[in-house]
């Protein structure tokens, strides 16, 4: 939610990459984005302190999670420059998003870098905090968007706790604080406050339906 908050003041450069691009169709957008996404959790599934130096496997993931965040930033914004916004579009949107999360997040916490129980209550959180913004329009409210770790919080932190963790590898560092590396602090936070986030947009759409 903290970066959602700043949408707005990268929304002309979104509008300009938009505009170059609207040759091609949001829907090919949303897809290449899961493409990206895929990719994404293939490079952190292979990846591993041994060879992570070697292959830098980490910065083709940071990159890809980068081209999936991009891509779908620009979904809708072509569909509107190309007049072509639908409800099946919107559904399209958020489906695919949902399975680029389970491929991003599911790559690390099979990886060799993630203890696979921190890596599933980071995709419990990350799974209910989309459904409980969803679930709130389903049942006639706005969609939700409220709580402390948005979408693009997540992304941003996707993108840069890879790089960071890169850099310590090539250093031989792998763990840096109670025998955690990066990557496995990074998803114990969005186990923690996803869940909290899921949390909070619960108790705010019981609170709207009173």
């Amino acid at each position: 939610m903290v970066l959602d908050t700043k949408r707005d003041s990268i929304d002309p450069l979104l509008s300009w990459f938009a505009k170059h691009l609207s040759f091609f169709s949001a829907d090919m957008m949303t897809w290449l984005a899961l493409f990206f996404a895929f990719l994404s959790g293939l490079f952190f599934y292979l990846s591993t302190p041994k060879n992570e130096v070697i292959m830098q496997y980490l910065l083709f993931a940071s990159l890809f999670v980068f081209l999936n965040g991009f891509f779908d930033a620009l979904d809708g914004k072509i569909a509107k420059l190309n007049k072509t916004t639908s409800l099946r579009g919107d559904f399209l949107d958020h489906a695919l998003d949902r399975y680029a999360d389970v491929l991003i997040v599911g790559g690390i916490a099979f990886s060799s870098w993630c203890d696979l129980r921190i890596g599933f209550f980071a995709m419990i959180g990350m799974l209910l905090t989309s459904y409980m913004g969803t679930q709130s329009q389903a049942v006639g409210l706005k969609r939700m968007y409220a709580g402390l770790l948005g979408r693009a919080d997540r992304i941003t932190l996707l993108i840069f706790a890879p790089i960071i963790q890169h850099f310590f590898a090539s250093i031989g560092i792998i763990t840096i604080y109670l025998g955690f590396n990066v990557i496995e602090w990074v998803m114990i936070y969005l186990a923690v406050i996803g869940n909290f986030t899921a949390l909070q947009r619960f108790i705010q759409t019981l609170y709207h339906l009173k």
